[in-house]
C-alpha cells in the first residue's frame, strides 16, 4: 500500500459511524474547553465521540454532549468526570449559521474528528449532518460492494 502523506495533526478519536448515519454538509473546526486532566488524557488517546453530538443552547453557546474521555490515572483528587458537557469554541457567525441550520432545516450537529492540531490544541471536527433513511444507506452498501467487486475483476484479468 502507498504511505499516507503525514498529516499536521494528531487524531485522538474519529467518529466513522457519522459518514454512514449522516449525509455530511458544511464542516467546521472548533475549540474546546478542557481541563487540564482531560488534555492529558485526551494525548493517550482513549476518547471516544461516536455517541456524541453538539446542541446549540439558547444563550448561543454551543456544547459537546456524551463525549467520553476517561479519567486520568494519575490525576488523584483533580480529575475530572468522563461524560461532562463540553464547550465548544466557534465564531460568532459560525453559532448561528449551526443553530439556524439546527432550526429550519433541521439537520443535526454531528461530531467527525477529535484531534490535535499542529500547534497542539485540541480541536474537534464538527459537520451539519442530515440523516440518512435505511434505503439509502442500502444504496451505499450496494455502490461499495459493487466497487469492491469490480476492482477484483479487474485485478484478476490483468
Amino acid at each position: 500500500m502507498a504511505q499516507k502523506a503525514d498529516p499536521n495533526f494528531k487524531v485522538v478519536s474519529d467518529n466513522r459511524k457519522a459518514r454512514y448515519n449522516y449525509e455530511i454538509g458544511e464542516t467546521f473546526e472548533a475549540g474546546l474547553e478542557l481541563t487540564g486532566t482531560e488534555v492529558k488524557s485526551l494525548r493517550t488517546g482513549k476518547a471516544t465521540i461516536a455517541e456524541s453530538y453538539a446542541h446549540v443552547d439558547r444563550k448561543g453557546e454551543a456544547w459537546l454532549v456524551n463525549a467520553t474521555i476517561p479519567e486520568y490515572m494519575a490525576g488523584n483528587r483533580f480529575n475530572h468526570e468522563p461524560k461532562r458537557l463540553r464547550k465548544l469554541l466557534l465564531k460568532h457567525r459560525e453559532l448561528v449559521k449551526l443553530s439556524q441550520a439546527v432550526e429550519r432545516e433541521g439537520m443535526s450537529i454531528v461530531p467527525l474528528r477529535l484531534y490535535f492540531n499542529a500547534r497542539g490544541r485540541a480541536k474537534i471536527q464538527i459537520a451539519l449532518g442530515r440523516g440518512k433513511k435505511l434505503h439509502d444507506k442500502r444504496e451505499v452498501e450496494k455502490k461499495r460492494d459493487w466497487n469492491r467487486e469490480k476492482s477484483r475483476l479487474m485485478r484478476d484479468k490483468g
